[in-house]
Formats: structure tokens, C-alpha cells, sequence
């Protein structure tokens, strides 16, 4: 005889298991949360070599896919080559991704060979004129503070005070304690070394991801489908290629404007004389990679190496930097971007202090989009929501509105005092009325037919 139990007994036992497990999560999440983010981290730094991958293959696709359609197809059509089966787009995809990784090794090899001996030459430049650098601003500040003796002996004093601590702490902090900064500099070695082994791990990792981009692609929506109705895995999806777009263009888009900007860069500091154009070119578009603080982020710093030098052309380099921000801001930048993020100024800053107070510098590269995401999904929901109560959804609707009723927007106005008084006197002869209209229902009269109720009011100041 076949057992058949009541399905209830076994939904309430599930429920009851993933209470309990509820529980157990949130208290070890409360009181050993520790050690739960050291477990985390420990997960991430396994995971590293994947990550990487992951990422290596995600900023390769652009360029994969571009090689694969634009070249390697075309190619194919002349020359009558089947591209049906797939044997042959196996081969093409495996064409289309050495020709990638050739091209990005060719460029960045390229880049570096050029940029690195360069910056190798200024930066030793620096170090070796750097006494007399010191020389030249203290020569300066004399010259400049000559006809104020009481200022020159301040800022004399001050430099010379600070230059003295600064020596101090070189001989008696920093000497004595070279053992502990070769551990950490060997340390870092060691990480460096271990952060090079995961990126060629990746690497490879990240020629398996772009061989069979569709068929992961596949089995993630074969999954969604899976698990969810299918209203809601068609808005997952749609909110994924979402995301895509947003991380992609904005990134891909930043990429392109700080490679410009550096370009542009490196031009005008060249014909204006700038001392080290490569050295600060290469500040300026690094940094110009973050959005909104990113130019100040390389300007200042920029702009006092040059002072250290020639304050002249310091201040032309400032003029010069305002102009080319002024330019990446108002026309490049749009032209390039667009509106890729949908965001006003306002959460661009926003975005970018808490994510880069979270996670530094690569949360203010990364916050700006991901930002977007979430400011996209919060939009969503609550359109939902608004859709769901027959309510308009635009935004400019609502900016007046001081009270909704039967679905009527009531705008807001200010009222002066002489309204004011008006409303209050007119109020009051409602109560009365609204008074003697009890009395006539309590003493069976009739009330005035011609007295109505008055469903017109004016808001005051503080109901908004």
C-alpha cells in the first residue's frame, strides 16, 4: 500500500527548517562577523585568478566581437568560406580571439615602451634637481615677500622649521626602522608577484569565457527560466542588459575620453614649455578616469611640481588645464558619454564620495555605474508601485502638487496674509453653518438648501 502524507506537514517543516537556519545566519552574523568578513575576504583571494578572468574577458569583448563581425566574417564571404557549421565558427572564434589578445598585447606594449622610459627619466629628474628646486622657491619667496620683511620672516621661518622636522624624522624614524620597511616592501613584492600569477591566470580563464560567451550566456538564462515565472525572468534579463550597457558604455566611454584628454594633454603642455609633459600627460588622463574630482585629483599635484620649478609656467599650466577640463566637461565628454548614466550631478558626486569612501579608488571609478544600476531599479519599482495606484509616473507632475484627492492633483500655493484671514473668517462661518445645521436635524427642521458643503480650501504654508 502506497503512503501518501499531506503536503502541508512537509511545507510546514521546510518553513520551520529555514527559520531555523534564519536564526543561525543572523547570529553568526551579529556576533561573528569577524570573522565572517575574513572568510570572505579568504573567498575573494582564492577566487582572484576567476575574478580576473572574468574581467580581463569582459573588457576584451568589445574587441573580440568587432574583429569577429567586421573582419573575420566579411573575409569569409569574399573568399566563400562556409561560416554555417560549427567547425568553422570554432575556427573563427578562435582566430578572432588570438587576433584580440595580439592586438591589445601590441598596444599596451606600445604604450608602455613609449610612456615608461619617460616617466623613468622625469621622475629621476625630479629626485636629482630636487635641492635645487628648494633652492628656487626659496629664492622666489624672498623675492616675492622683499617689500614684507614681517611675512618673509614668517614664511622663512615656517619652511625652514618644517624642513628641519622633516630631516629629523628621516634620521631618527625613518632610518632606524629600514628593517621594518623592507618587510613591507617585500611583502608587497610578494603580493605583486602573486597578483601577476592571477592575472595570467586569468588571462587564460578569460580565453575560455570569450570562446563560449553564447553558451554561458545560454545556460544563465536556461537557469533564470528555470527557477522563476516567466514575466520575471524576461525583467531579470532586461535588467542585466541593462547593467551591461551601463558598465560598458561609461567605461569603455571614460576610457576613450581620458586617452583624448591625455593626447590633448601632451600636446598643449609641449607647446606651452611645460616642464615633464610626459610625466604629468600621464597624471592627468589616469586620473581624469574618475568622474568629477578625477581632473582635480591631477591637476593639483601637477601644478605643484611645476611650481617647484617655474611658477610662470605653473600658472599658464593652470589656465591651460581649466581651459582642457572646460572642453572635456562641456564637449568631449557628452559627445563621447552621452547620457549613459541617466544621472544628475548631484548623484555623481553623491555615488562617487560613498563608494569611494567604501572601496577608494576603484569604488570612485566603478560607483558612477553602479550607482546608475541601482538608481535605475529603485526608478523601476517605484513606477511600479505608482502604476499599480492608476498615478502618473513623471516627475514634473508631482512638483506643485500639495494634496491628491479622487486622483486630482490640488497644486500648492503660497497664500499671502490677507487670504489667510479671508480662509480663517470663511472657515468660521462654515463651523456655524455646519453648527445651526446640527440644530435644524436635532430640532427637525430642514436645513438650508442652499448651504453646501465647501470641498474648495487653500493650503497653508506648513501642509506642504
Amino acid at each position: 500500500m502506497k503512503y501518501r502524507g499531506d503536503k502541508k506537514y512537509l511545507y510546514w517543516g521546510i518553513t520551520a527548517f529555514l527559520i531555523f537556519a534564519a536564526c543561525v545566519c543572523f547570529y553568526y552574523l551579529v556576533f561573528h562577523a569577524q570573522s565572517l568578513k575574513e572568510g570572505i575576504n579568504h573567498l575573494i583571494s582564492i577566487s582572484m585568478p576567476i575574478i580576473d578572468g572574468l574581467i580581463l574577458s569582459y573588457l576584451m569583448t568589445p574587441i573580440l566581437n568587432g574583429i569577429e563581425k567586421k573582419m573575420i566574417y566579411p573575409i569569409c564571404y569574399k573568399l566563400n568560406i562556409r561560416t554555417d557549421t560549427q567547425r568553422s565558427r570554432k575556427w573563427i572564434r578562435g582566430i578572432s580571439i588570438v587576433l584580440t589578445l595580439l592586438l591589445v598585447w601590441f598596444l599596451l606594449y606600445e604604450f608602455f615602451s613609449m610612456v615608461i622610459p619617460q616617466l623613468i627619466l622625469s621622475i629621476q629628474s625630479i629626485i636629482l634637481q630636487f635641492p635645487v628646486y628648494v633652492t628656487q622657491i626659496s629664492n622666489w619667496v624672498e623675492k616675492l615677500l622683499a617689500d614684507n620683511p614681517v611675512a618673509e620672516e614668517f614664511v622663512l621661518d615656517m619652511f625652514n622649521k618644517y624642513s628641519g622636522e622633516l630631516e629629523s624624522w628621516l634620521n631618527t624614524r625613518l632610518l632606524p626602522q629600514i628593517n621594518s620597511i623592507l618587510k613591507v616592501v617585500s611583502l608587497s613584492l610578494i603580493g605583486f608577484i602573486k597578483a601577476l600569477f592571477n592575472l595570467i591566470i586569468g588571462l587564460i580563464i578569460s580565453i575560455y569565457v570569450m570562446g563560449s560567451k553564447e553558451t554561458f550566456a545560454g545556460q544563465g538564462k536556461k537557469i533564470l527560466y528555470a527557477f522563476f515565472e516567466t514575466k520575471t525572468a524576461n525583467i531579470i534579463i532586461h535588467d542585466f542588459r541593462f547593467t551591461h550597457r551601463a558598465f560598458s558604455g561609461f567605461i569603455s566611454g571614460k576610457i576613450l575620453d581620458s586617452i583624448i584628454i591625455g593626447i590633448l594633454c601632451f600636446i598643449g603642455t609641449t607647446l606651452i614649455g611645460t616642464p615633464y609633459p610626459v610625466l604629468i600627460s600621464v597624471i592627468i588622463a589616469v586620473t581624469n578616469i574618475i568622474p568629477f574630482f578625477g581632473p582635480y585629483f591631477g591637476a593639483i599635484p601637477s601644478a605643484l611640481l611645476i611650481l617647484m620649478i617655474d611658477p610662470i609656467q605653473c600658472l599658464y599650466f593652470v589656465i591651460f588645464i581649466l581651459i582642457l577640463q572646460q572642453f572635456d566637461g562641456n564637449i568631449l565628454g557628452p559627445k563621447i558619454l552621452g547620457n549613459s548614466t541617466g544621472l544628475s550631478s548631484f548623484w555623481v558626486i553623491f555615488a562617487i564620495t560613498i563608494f569611494g569612501g567604501l572601496y577608494g579608488v576603484f569604488g570612485m571609478i566603478i560607483g558612477v555605474p553602479a550607482f546608475a544600476v541601482l538608481y535605475a531599479g529603485i526608478r523601476t519599482f517605484i513606477n511600479r508601485m505608482l502604476k499599480r495606484k492608476n498615478l502618473p509616473i513623471q516627475t514634473k507632475q508631482y512638483m506643485n502638487v500639495g494634496l491628491i484627492r479622487n486622483k486630482e492633483f490640488i497644486a500648492y500655493k503660497p497664500i499671502s496674509k490677507r487670504r489667510r484671514k479671508e480662509s480663517t473668517r470663511k472657515q468660521n462661518i462654515d463651523k456655524i453653518a455646519s453648527s445651526s445645521e446640527s440644530d435644524n436635524e436635532q430640532t427637525g427642521e430642514n436645513p438650508d438648501s442652499g448651504m453646501q458643503d465647501n470641498e474648495d480650501f487653500i493650503l497653508d504654508d506648513d501642509d506642504c
